[in-house]
């Protein structure tokens, strides 16, 4: 211990006054025990990261012991302050987690391994390396909520040191804190380290930007304070008149959020600083309303404008009621009513009320419980998405702070980002209601499932049984949920369309060499898996399907370990796979051609779109037959009921109306018209192209001569590209 104070007392850091600063702090609300522990994790990370210096000059260890004292500012446990003492032991001495564990116990190093980076494994990028990092800091917050806390201190006081650090690496910094960090403080509602994280974003991200809008602010500070003052002795003394104590104080806007006003609603910095903002903190909830009634006799309210969130709290907990006011010369005031518990929890959010008092106590108030809800989407969102850029993805669209609020047929509240559909109402419903459902009902009347919603609307999802999702409401959902609940589904469904396609070519393929996959033993399917280095035989299924693997060489490697030899070299032709029109993504009918049934077809095997539906002849198929592996036999079933597309070429004298006349005709024939488009030749002949849904040959057959039955029809043709 000697050689500390002798080693650090050169360096002109003491590190006993630092951590005895603390300590004077947490013995306010922590047991001396427990201070203790914490005092013993500074000395601990002292020794881990001696010989190691911040880019500014300083031992390491002054950036724990910051973290610890912002950390301590929110009044956390003993434990979080551990763990933001040793939270970069794992990852930059050679500590391990089960050192560590031994040393402070089970959890501290899981909230010290949660924090930590992976370091250990190469990316490919530094962007997946980021997303994986919280990845990893997602599953470890569903643990533990408390690594957040110790991840947003410890980011709050790298960047409140990024000025040592070079222009880009501050810049890139700064874009993951406006864009993660940030959000992710919003959401906990944790109001003084957004407002921090965003101004020292802004600064390092845009420094001229920030710095004339900071001049702008401190110029006109006086010519407001008068107004300030005279607005807040006005509601001061009405308050008093009305014997409600009350604490008054003008709100400033920063820095952040005056540069985005200006961007996003295109006003000048006068008009973003015509508005004085005001904060009233009384003692009960009764007091809030009053003091709203209040304001509105002293100052014309501004329609529209009032929000109750004491009533519908926001989705961070948020508590507070909301009104504009028309002051003195009609100058614009904002004004936010709320209790001392709804103030500390508006500044603090999640970290306001911690409530650990044992290792296996949960938090527990709706602020947590509201945190520990958004953690669990999280890690449903983690489960489907394909990857941890994809995941990352998600996340940022999830932490839009607008939201709105609608209301289910039930009277029950739901709160959603602004600019969610019914799709998006649907899937934080359920999952599966998202999945199912066709048609809503908004304020009692059918709409579109893409409208967007408002606030105070009432939203009724219409389901039904064997609904699927529809690939194009990824172009208009906004919520996470939503965007990943529909992509895995698709993945899902279109794999396990692959899975069953490849097993019937697989089927056909053996069939053809005088075999069937029923009789192929297991042994051999396994030695097969092995020399393909794939996981399981289903994965071999799914490559067939999707046209990456030739289910005729498949097959002859899986008939080479069997006793018997097949006889034939070549499946037999006799032996096609049979197409209904119902298989799904990966059966392509070929827009070339638009094969229908009763017309000779023949499949084309297409890297990750599988089989390629076309006409025998087709001559877009004619060079892909010199490819044979590639060429799957087909044939139509014979009960086929769907609809398939066929273009025709109508050559029509010119005649008022005869356009009406040929849909009639087509429609009488119990076809549907999909797309119509007109040329003219000449100026006595009209040509109609027409696309059409039909059964069958036989049904084309007797669409095309109810055609030339109209006497103005010159000539009727299928359009073969």
């Amino acid at each position: 211990m000697l050689q500390y104070s002798i080693f650090h007392a050169q360096n002109g850091h003491q590190p006993e006054r630092s951590i005895g600063a603390l300590a004077n702090t947490l013995a306010d609300y922590l047991s001396p025990e427990q201070v203790n522990l914490v005092r013993r994790a500074y000395y601990y990370a002292e020794q881990a990261h001696e010989g190691q210096r911040r880019r500014s000059g300083e031992p390491y260890v002054t950036h724990p012991l910051a973290v610890a004292a912002i950390l301590a500012d929110m009044h956390m446990d003993h434990q979080s302050l551990m763990a933001a003492m040793l939270h970069d032991v794992i990852e930059d001495t050679a500590i391990s987690k089960k050192t560590l564990a031994n040393q402070f116990g089970a959890t501290v190093a899981e909230l010290v391994d949660g924090v930590s980076k992976l370091t250990r494994i190469e990316f490919q990028s530094r962007a997946e390396q980021q997303a994986e990092n919280f990845q990893k800091m997602a599953l470890a917050m569903a643990k533990d909520i408390r690594v957040i806390l110790v991840k947003l201190a410890d980011r709050l006081h790298n960047m409140r040191t990024l000025g040592v650090l070079q222009p880009d690496k501050r810049r890139r910094i700064a874009r993951e804190t406006l864009e993660i960090y940030a959000p992710i403080a919003q959401r906990l509602g944790m109001h003084n380290i957004r407002l921090e994280f965003e101004d020292l974003g802004f600064s390092a991200m845009y420094p001229m930007r920030a710095e004339r809008i900071r001049r702008a602010v401190k110029r006109v500070r006086g010519d407001r304070r008068e107004i300030v003052e005279h607005i807040e002795e006005s509601i001061e003394s009405y308050l008093e008149e009305e014997g409600i104590s009350a604490r008054v104080m003008g709100r400033e806007k920063h820095l952040y959020s005056i540069y985005q006003k200006m961007r996003s609603k295109r006003k000048s910095f006068s008009e973003i600083m015509d508005l004085y903002a005001f904060r009233i903190v009384v003692d009960s909830v009764d007091n809030c309303y009053r003091v709203l009634g209040c304001v509105h006799s002293l100052y014309k309210p501004v329609p529209g404008q009032f929000k109750d969130y004491i009533a519908i709290p926001k989705a961070n907990g948020y508590q507070s009621l909301h009104t504009g006011l028309f002051g003195l010369n009609g100058v614009p005031i904002e004004i936010q009513i709320r209790t001392e518990e709804m103030e500390e929890m508006a500044n603090n959010g999640i970290a306001a009320h911690w409530l650990y008092k044992t290792d296996s106590d949960a938090a527990s108030g709706s602020s947590h419980a509201r945190a520990r809800q958004w953690v669990q989407g999280l890690l449903e969102m983690q489960q489907r998405a394909g990857n941890s850029l994809e995941f990352i993805e998600n996340v940022k669209i999830d932490l839009f702070p607008d939201e709105i609020y609608v209301f289910t047929p039930k009277g029950e509240i739901l709160e959603l980002p602004a600019g969610a559909t019914a799709v998006d109402f649907a899937y934080s419903v359920h999952s599966d209601v998202g999945n199912n459902c066709v048609a809503c009902r908004i304020n009692r009347r059918l709409a579109p499932l893409s409208e967007v919603l408002q606030s105070g609307q009432s939203v009724e999802v219409i389901t039904a049984q064997g609904a699927q999702p529809n690939p194009n409401w990824l172009n208009f959902v906004v919520t996470a949920k939503a965007r990943s609940t529909i992509r895995h589904f698709l993945k899902h469904q279109r794999r396990a369309e692959a899975v069953e396609l490849g097993q019937r070519m697989l089927e056909k393929a053996l069939a053809g060499l005088g075999s069937q996959l029923k009789d192929i033993p297991e042994i051999q399917r396994a030695e097969l898996v092995e020399q393909t280095d794939s996981e399981k035989f289903e994965n071999i299924l799914e490559e067939i399907g999707l046209g990456n693997r030739v289910a005729y060489l498949t097959a002859r490697q899986l008939l080479s370990g069997s006793k018997e030899e097949p006889q034939q070299s070549e499946p037999l032709p006799q032996h096609s796979m049979v197409i209904n029109g119902t298989e799904g993504f990966l059966v392509n009918f070929a827009r070339c051609c638009y094969p229908i049934p009763g017309d000779p077809i023949i499949g084309l095997l297409s890297s990750e779109k599988g089989v390629g539906v076309h006409p025998d002849p087709c001559h877009n198929s004619i060079e892909m037959r010199s490819k044979p592996e590639k060429v799957v036999p087909l044939s139509w079933a014979d009960d086929i009921e769907n609809d398939f597309t066929v273009e025709l070429k109508v050559e029509l004298s010119k005649q008022r109306g005869i356009i009406a006349v040929l849909a009639t005709r087509v429609n009488g024939a119990d076809a549907s018209i999909e797309k119509i488009s007109v040329e003219e030749d000449t100026s006595k002949i009209t040509t109609v192209h027409l696309l059409i849904g039909v059964r069958s040959r036989l049904h084309l057959a007797n669409i095309m001569r109810r055609i030339r039955h109209i006497p103005a029809t010159l000539r009727v043709t299928r359009v073969r590209h």
